[in-house]
């Protein structure tokens, strides 16, 4: 089994800056891609960024200049800078993680969700 474990949500006001973190363990011989989702009330789960193993980069257009997804392969965490925010990244923000858990088995993960809430 792998377990993830995301921190870093809270309640930020318009313009300001949070830091999400999502640590992946437990059964891994390897990770591919790592990626942040979000969810906002009443709308469907959206992508807001993804990394592959080898640090290549995707940006939903609405999020790009202001986010910045980044990961540390020694510790199987992935990391969601987010500036400039505003009020409509408000959402439950999971992480989702690609891993081998032995070669030749993939399987994805998903975090529980941290909540964002960016208000004055």
């Amino acid at each position: 089994q792998v377990q993830l474990v995301e921190s870093g949500g809270g309640l930020v006001q318009p313009g300001g800056s949070l830091r999400l973190s999502c640590a992946a363990s437990g059964k891994i011989f390897s990770i591919n891609d790592m990626g942040w989702y979000r969810q906002a009330p009443g709308k469907e789960r959206e992508l807001v960024a993804t990394i592959t193993s080898g640090g290549s980069t995707n940006y939903a257009d609405s999020v790009k200049g202001r986010f910045t997804i980044s990961r540390d392969n020694a510790k199987n965490t992935v990391y969601l800078q987010m500036n400039s925010l505003k009020p409509e990244d408000t959402a439950l923000y999971y992480c989702n993680v690609d891993v081998m858990v032995v070669p030749g088995f993939r399987r994805s993960y998903w975090g529980q969700g941290t909540q964002v809430t960016v208000s004055s």
